[in-house]
């Protein structure tokens, strides 16, 4: 149980914490000892993660400033509390697992942190856009801009040059979007940037030489994924003609060169901090059969470290059709956990959708005795241990299959009442008690399953049983 203290101004708190935490831990302090006008100093341990220290580990690093009153040492050491404290001649406290909740060691309760701040551009490309209606389109990219979008892309057809690509663009800048346009038809781009378009993707070798006309950003890929002189001549093409481009060197997808893609995008910035770059995530989201919140998720992780402030995203296949929304909560996460130097952890649930950050479960004893205190007959569902709970008074049914649990209700005689419209309510809630445990999920009677950024909320449906002595 973590400790709480009474500060003071004559202590000094000596916080003890890991190299990942330290900034963390740093700000925090200095934040805790402008409040209560006490000192303090920071040890940093030689290790990365200090859930990772024990307690013989920390003795023979521990190295305590004489005017220190007070140690405070991460909460993963608790267990070797007693050992700690009779090796220190000054107090030790246990403090928190997360440096984050440093502040509830002194009666404070933690400050609630709500990421909002970003640096990433998302562009959604509307593919295969010419085979739309200009209104279907305009609607797309209403729905692109509303989950989080920040350009909206024409994605063009490289089999057949769109002719009136003007018309559509026009109506997309005349919504007010800003809008790019994908393709290698100079005149398409030309006419699609006479429209109002501000970034074309992508230029290589093949039509550099038009966009020095063009007046507008440009995106720069190799002429190949590996080709890295014909990336190169290309920029410096565009440097000499002073075109505005942001560097791509393609993401390529697991199987092809994953690995040695994220590699190169780590070169070019190297090679190139004073251009702005571009990831095309599309290419890993759409080809990985996998729920694609974490991938953009671990992707923006990778782009805000780089200082890539810009990725191209789509919606295609159905895995990634929430792509943009999620992109548009993680460029938030990742923004605030690298500008913190925190991991992206206890900021955010929008992008746990599968399962829950935590479970909470009843002792079994409490079921039990809760069955035999209900005075009402209305229906109570729990759903905890690979089990589904059904009670009412006097009544306590338990079963992993929800089947099974109506079938036991159907046998007594308290069943004599289940209408139509509580076998269908109890269908509905054991049905949700049955995903919970299948994904590990919290189920909670009458509430919507959480599924992060994708939860809607539900209205109270409960029906109370009838009495089971109706009056004459």
């Amino acid at each position: 149980m973590l400790t709480t203290i009474q500060p003071a101004d004559d202590h000094h708190y000596h916080f003890i914490t890991g190299r990942l935490a330290e900034h963390a831990v740093r700000e925090i302090a200095a934040s805790l000892a402008k409040e209560y006008s006490f000192t303090y100093s920071i040890g940093v341990m030689p290790i990365t993660v200090a859930a990772l220290m024990t307690t013989k580990w920390l003795l023979r690093h521990l190295n305590i400033p004489e005017s220190t009153t007070h140690v405070i040492v991460p909460g993963y050491l608790e267990t070797g509390y007693n050992e700690l404290q009779n090796s220190v001649k000054t107090p030790v406290i246990c403090g928190p697992k997360d440096c984050r909740d440093l502040p509830e060691v002194f009666g404070k309760p933690r400050p609630k942190v709500a990421p909002n701040e970003y640096d990433i551009q998302i562009i959604a490309e509307i593919n295969h856009a010419p085979r739309m209606s200009i209104d279907s389109v305009l609607r797309t990219a209403k729905q692109l801009h509303e989950s989080g979008a920040d350009v909206i892309d024409f994605g063009c057809d490289p089999a057949s040059r769109c002719n009136n690509i003007g018309d559509y663009i026009g109506v997309l800048v005349d919504a007010g979007f800003k809008v790019s346009v994908d393709t290698f038809d100079t005149w398409e781009a030309t006419e699609a940037i006479n429209q109002g378009a501000s970034l074309v993707l992508s230029v290589n070798s093949t039509n550099c030489h038009a966009a020095k006309d063009w007046g507008a950003e440009v995106v720069v890929i190799p002429d190949q994924v590996d080709d890295k002189k014909s990336f190169e001549k290309t920029i410096n093409y565009l440097a000499r003609h002073h075109v505005s481009m942001r560097l791509d060197p393609i993401l390529e997808p697991i199987g092809t060169g994953l690995v040695a893609s994220l590699i190169r995008y780590a070169d070019t910035r190297r090679e190139y901090p004073e251009l702005e770059m571009m990831m095309g995530i599309g290419n890993l989201t759409e080809l990985t059969e996998v729920d694609s919140a974490g991938i953009n998720f671990l992707l923006l992780g990778i782009c805000q470290e780089l200082g890539i402030r810009s990725v191209l995203t789509t919606e295609v296949i159905n895995w990634a059709r929430s792509s943009v929304r999620e992109c548009a909560e993680a460029r938030k996460l990742v923004y605030y956990s690298i500008k913190n130097r925190v991991p992206p952890k206890h900021l955010s649930n929008a992008l746990v959708q599968l399962r829950d950050p935590k479970l909470k479960s009843f002792p079994a004893t409490m079921l039990q005795s809760l069955a035999t205190t209900l005075k009402d007959n209305n229906y109570r569902i729990y759903a905890q241990d690979d089990t589904i709970h059904l009670l009412s008074a006097g009544m306590h049914l338990q079963q992993s299959d929800p089947f099974e649990l109506f079938d036991q209700l159907l046998q007594r005689p308290e069943s004599s009442n289940v209408d139509p419209g509580h076998a269908f309510y109890l269908g509905y809630e054991m049905a949700k008690a049955s995903i919970a445990l299948q994904l590990g999920k919290q189920y909670d009677q009458d509430q919507a399953l959480r599924w992060g950024m994708l939860t809607k909320e539900e209205n109270l449906h409960r029906i109370e049983r009838k009495s089971r002595h109706p009056k004459p």
